[in-house]
């Protein structure tokens, strides 16, 4: 099992389970939020969580209809 931990203060930390239900990005162009699919994005054995973006459809279509030119959004 998978999971994340954040310390909330000095006595208390919460533990959440990674699932596939449960993980979220940014679109990099419109700042919406997109489901991920972590098995999907690092299934190719080159990808990693910190040099991946995951647009959302809209985006996306925008992209591979004019290259990979695009803006970033920062959120």
């Amino acid at each position: 099992m998978f999971y994340v931990k954040e310390r909330l203060n000095d006595t208390m930390e919460v533990s959440i389970e990674i699932t596939d239900e449960n993980v979220f990005c940014h679109c990099p162009m419109c700042g919406t939020e997109v489901p991920v699919d972590i098995a999907e994005i690092l299934s190719d054995g080159e990808s990693d969580l910190f040099g991946t973006a995951v647009f959302c459809d809209e985006c996306g279509k925008k992209v591979r209809a004019g290259g990979r030119h695009y803006e970033h959004k920062q959120i």
